[in-house]
C-alpha cells in the first residue's frame, strides 16, 4: 500500500509539497490544483511529485454533476471532463467525485430519490458522457462509494460498473462510508472482505479512517481518526496490499496538518509501515 493523506500540506512551491509528502514518509499524494490553475502550474506539480517519487493517487472533482439546474450541471459536467482530462495528462492513479444529486439543498446529501431508478439513469449517462468525452488512456474515472446515495454497497457499485460499460470506470472504495448498519459495524471484518472480493480487480484507491458508534439513541455512528473506533485497519491494509501492493491508501477528513501528521504517524506504527 502506498500511504498518503487529502491534505495538501502549508507549502510554498511544488517543490516544498513534494518535498513535505516525503518527510513524513508517505508514498502517495492527493493532487493539490486543479485544470483551472492552469498547464504549467499542474504540470509543475506532476514534475515535483514524479522527482520526489510520489504516486498521484487521485484528482478529486466534488462538484455536483446531477444539479437540478441544467446550467449548473452543464458546468460541473464539464468542470469533470477536464479534471479527467487533467489526471490524464498528470498520470494520477484516479479522477473522483460522488455522485451527487438532484433532489435537495445539500449535494451531497442523503435523500429517498438519490435510490431511484431515475437517478440511476442519470448518473449512467453522466458517467459515460465524461469519460466518452475525456477519453482517458491511463486514469479511471470513479465515483466514491457513500453511505446516502448510489453506490452505497459493493452490489451496488458493481452494478453501477457493470451498467457504465466502460474500460476506464472504477473503484474507489471508502469502506468506512458504507458500514451503515450494527452488521456492518460489529462485523467489519466480514464486511472488508465482502468489498474486496465482490469488487476484485476494480479497485483503483481506498480512503483510510476510523468509525465508532455513539452512545445515544437511535444508531448513530461518528467517523472519526484512525485508532478511535473499531474498524479492523490491519486487515483492511492486507485486503488492499493483496488487491494491488502499489494501492493508495489516503487518510482523510482530518482539520489540521498536526493532526494529520500524527494520524500518519500512528497508521505507520500501528501497520509496521
Amino acid at each position: 500500500m502506498l500511504l498518503g493523506i487529502s491534505s495538501q500540506l502549508e507549502h510554498t512551491d511544488p517543490q516544498d509539497w513534494a518535498s513535505k509528502h516525503v518527510a513524513l514518509g508517505l508514498k502517495s499524494v492527493n493532487f493539490p490544483v486543479s485544470f483551472q490553475d492552469g498547464e504549467d502550474i499542474f504540470m509543475a506539480y506532476k514534475k515535483a511529485a514524479d522527482e520526489a517519487g510520489l504516486t498521484i493517487a487521485e484528482v478529486g472533482v466534488w462538484r455536483n454533476t446531477l444539479a437540478a439546474d441544467p446550467q449548473e450541471r452543464r458546468k460541473w459536467i464539464d468542470y469533470s471532463i477536464e479534471q479527467l482530462r487533467m489526471a490524464d495528462a498528470i498520470g494520477s492513479v484516479c479522477c473522483v467525485n460522488v455522485v451527487g444529486t438532484p433532489y435537495g439543498p445539500r449535494w451531497d446529501g442523503g435523500y429517498r430519490d438519490n435510490f431511484s431508478p431515475e437517478l440511476w439513469n442519470l448518473a449512467v449517462k453522466m458517467i459515460r458522457e465524461i469519460i466518452d468525452t475525456a477519453k482517458p488512456k491511463h486514469t479511471k474515472f470513479c465515483i466514491e462509494s457513500m453511505p446516502w446515495m448510489i453506490p452505497s454497497t459493493p452490489d451496488e457499485y458493481m452494478r453501477l460498473i457493470e451498467d457504465v460499460d466502460r474500460a476506464e470506470f472504477g473503484t474507489h472504495l471508502d469502506v468506512v462510508n458504507m458500514i451503515t448498519s450494527p452488521q456492518k459495524y460489529f462485523f467489519n471484518d466480514e464486511f472488508l472482505h465482502e468489498c474486496f472480493e465482490k469488487l476484485h480487480g476494480t479497485i483503483c484507491s481506498c480512503h483510510l479512517k476510523d468509525i465508532r458508534l455513539k452512545e445515544e439513541y437511535t444508531f448513530q455512528l461518528h467517523e472519526c481518526a484512525c485508532g478511535d473506533g473499531i474498524l479492523d485497519i490491519e486487515l483492511y491494509a492486507k485486503l488492499a496490499d493483496a488487491e494491488n501492493p502499489e494501492m493508495p491508501m489516503i487518510i482523510e477528513h482530518l482539520t489540521t496538518d498536526e493532526e494529520y501528521a500524527a494520524s500518519v504517524r500512528y497508521v505507520k506504527e500501528r501497520l509496521s509501515l
